[in-house]
């Protein structure tokens, strides 16, 4: 007997097919119902939990110097956003409302701009409209300030629960501040919070630091947002610069204090350190003088000097009219000329010596006539022998590279302006004058910048060869090094004969030892070099525009005997005195000092002087470092630990009978409550001391402290940012 019951099966089965063909009907009704006259709501909830095509920023490459120090690097900065309806849909509402005072008193602690209140009601206002993206704060901060956020009521839970989010954005810092501003470059914001290179380097070699951007998506699933990756980006490269971060630094200094000398006063400073055998640019700096909002003078980089002004050079043009008319065959050293009292007549005008005031120089040799930049002896040899030929001077002149294209990768480099001579058919001159030649030899009616002066002298330093200024010498990316070696500037391998290159050698370093620019010499090592002392021509008025303006120069390279570095300094300056000597060529002897000490790498006790009892005056700070600097100065110390010191800028250096030491006060138990002075103190040690009681520190400047933000003894405020202006 079959144990199938027929009769009982299939009326059953017959009502699970009608169940299910209900619900299949069901199913398909609401489904063309969502299709249908759901279709336009179910289309924005879409739009709110997906997005394609999104672009995924790359990390920008980092600018290192020479020895791989950071000069500019990519940091995260963070937007931070409430999403109120995520906070309701997590039923988070009341624990806001219970909370919604703390968080506004929490966020003035980390943003004092705004009072609670002010807060209370930017929040409100947001909530009211229950906005997915409403701006907690209006500007981007850094990760220490959004790690603070983040430890806020609400906002210490995830975004699911809390609807607390951020928009994660790279950042352009500069660790050593305005160090090689104009050459390093900087970046500037964009609408969309993206940011674009300005200047320099970040700019002529963005390519390769930007990267490529990534494509991504995001969807929701689960009731999670997930960015999901199509196309991974490539970030971008970094790059080695030449630049040293100590001879720059040297640098600046060097021309900035000699700026501000009363007697100087000077609108422009430039200075550019080359390495003779390679090229590579060790420091360019390029500072103006500036006003600020309360009429105080600030000295700051605002335009590329060095590579970009076009200006008439000088008296440090003449080593080029001599070298061309050595290796035309026109005449030795030892040519004689008469420069007479000091005064000239050429062709209707005067030309002058700087002494003519005191009778001139008379007769002198060629040597003698570069050793004392007489503008008489080298503009009359110079119309001596070109004076019917002159485009054979000027060829004279580019063949010595001085008006080569050096392919500057800095944007508004410019290569010099120098004006060949031409003919009509009828033979007569079409752009020159009788004048013309004389002033040209001297170093007037040519435009040459800075960098390509330097570059003619490098040349001579280096035998002859003129190196293509290198400001990269190589970029990497995943670990793999592309080298940009050292070129020699196209058909300059030798822009004169050995036996011409000797004698403006020789001729370069009497300069420096016996002629005008003694001031740049050393006692320790060899310089050679020529000065200049050019009139500035203001546009259309010319030179006689009220106050006269000069273009100070000197440029050179030490040591004379075995050249290692090459450097230029211009000043630019209204009124008198005016010295190309003893104002640039002082800045030069500062700049050269200070690297031969750095590359001989001399201990500091050799500082010491054993005939001096001075004691150093030591602030409250870093007691290790202070230590450790009187020890090497040979001064015995002993520590006191003393809590709670009141004033912190007091002064403990003291200096006692007999044997010489220094009592260092260490602050076992600082004050938290209050700001420290810390005026007149270095950046390191005014640092430590913010630091201790919990201030965070901003730093303008190089230099000791000359300005605090925070006024000493102020009670101090959790996350309290406190500026320091450094000078």
């Amino acid at each position: 007997m079959s144990k199938f019951n027929n009769q009982k099966i299939m009326p059953r089965y017959s009502v699970i097919c009608m169940l299910m063909t209900i619900i299949s009907l069901g199913v398909l009704i609401k489904a063309g119902y969502i299709m249908t006259a759901k279709r336009d709501y179910w289309m924005k909830v879409a739009d709110r939990v997906k997005r394609d095509n999104v672009v995924i920023q790359p990390v920008r490459g980092n600018i290192l110097s020479c020895d791989g120090q950071l000069l500019a690097s990519s940091l995260p900065e963070f937007k931070i956003f409430m999403d109120f309806q995520q906070l309701h849909d997590a039923g988070n509402d009341s624990l806001w409302d219970a909370k919604e005072k703390l968080i506004c008193k929490g966020l003035h602690e980390i943003f004092p701009e705004q009072s609670p209140a002010e807060f209370k009601a930017n929040l409100d206002k947001g909530r009211k409209k229950m906005s997915r993206h409403w701006p907690v704060w209006p500007y981007r901060i850094n990760y220490n300030t959004y790690s603070e956020v983040l430890k806020l009521p609400v906002f210490n839970l995830t975004k699911f629960q809390s609807g607390f989010h951020c928009e994660e954005l790279n950042a352009r810092e500069n660790p050593f501040g305005t160090l090689a501003e104009r050459t390093v470059g900087d970046m500037y914001a964009l609408k969309d919070g993206g940011r674009m290179p300005r200047c320099g380097l970040e700019l002529s070699f963005d390519k390769l630091l930007r990267g490529t951007n990534g494509v991504g998506h995001r969807r929701k699933v689960l009731n999670k947002y997930l960015d999901i990756i199509d196309k991974e980006p490539v970030n971008g490269c970094d790059i080695i610069t030449t630049i040293d971060v100590g001879i720059q630094d040297l640098a600046e200094r060097a021309v900035i204090e000699e700026l501000k000398q009363p007697e100087v006063n000077g609108d422009v400073g430039v200075a550019i350190v080359m390495e003779v055998k390679t090229g590579d640019i060790k420091a360019i700096v390029n500072i103006d003088k500036c006003y600020g909002p309360n009429g105080q003078i600030i000295y700051k980089e605002i335009k590329n000097h060095a590579v970009s002004d076009l200006m008439e050079p000088g008296s440090v043009f003449k080593p080029v009219s001599v070298m061309t008319a050595l290796q035309d065959g026109m005449c030795d050293t030892s040519k004689i000329v008469d420069t007479g009292n000091g005064v000239w007549p050429m062709y209707g005008r005067e030309m002058k010596d700087h002494n003519w005031r005191r009778g001139g120089y008379g007769v002198m040799n060629m040597a003698t006539t570069l050793r004392v930049s007489s503008n008489i002896g080298v503009s009359r040899i110079i119309d001596e022998y070109y004076h019917n030929d002159p485009e054979k001077f000027v060829r004279g002149v580019y063949r010595s590279g001085i008006a080569s294209d050096l392919h500057i990768p800095i944007v508004g480099a410019s290569p010099a302006k120098i004006r060949m001579p031409k003919k009509n058919k009828r033979g007569e001159w079409l752009n020159w004058s009788n004048t013309a030649l004389p002033w040209m030899s001297i170093g007037y009616e040519s435009q040459v910048p800075p960098i390509s002066t330097l570059a003619f002298y490098n040349a001579i330093a280096n035998n002859g060869c003129m190196m293509q200024p290198r400001f990269v010498k190589a970029s990497i990316q995943n670990g793999e090094v592309t080298e940009y070696p050292p070129q020699v500037v196209k058909g300059h391998t030798q822009i004169a004969s050995p036996a011409v290159i000797k004698k403006m050698q020789v001729m370069l370093e009497h300069v420096v030892s016996e002629g005008l620019g003694k001031k740049a010499g050393s006692t320790s090592f060899k310089v050679a070099g020529k000065t200049g002392t050019a009139q500035i021509s203001k546009g259309s008025v010319g030179y006689k525009s009220g106050m006269t303006h000069y273009l100070l120069s000197f440029a050179g390279y030490f040591p004379a005997d075995n050249p290692k570095y090459s450097c230029i300094v211009c000043i630019q300056k209204g009124g008198l005195p005016a010295s190309g000597g003893g104002m640039s060529g002082v800045v030069f002897h500062h700049i050269a000092e200070g690297i031969m000490a750095q590359s001989e790498g001399r201990d500091v006790r050799q500082a010491r002087d054993s005939a001096s009892v001075f004691v150093p005056q030591v602030k409250n700070g870093n007691i290790l470092s202070a230590d450790f600097v009187l020890s090497q100065l040979g001064i015995k110390t002993k520590r006191n630990y003393i809590a709670n010191i009141a004033n912190t800028s007091a002064l403990w250096g003291q200096a006692r009978s007999g044997t010489h030491y220094v009592d260092l006060v260490h602050q076992g138990v600082p004050s938290t409550k209050h700001v420290p002075n810390v005026m007149g103190m270095g950046a390191r040690d005014a640092v430590y001391l913010m630091e201790q009681r919990g201030v965070k520190c901003r730093i303008i400047g190089r230099g000791k402290v000359v300005k605090q933000s925070l006024p000493p003894g102020k009670y101090i405020h959790r996350g309290e940012t406190c500026t320091l202006t450094l000078e």
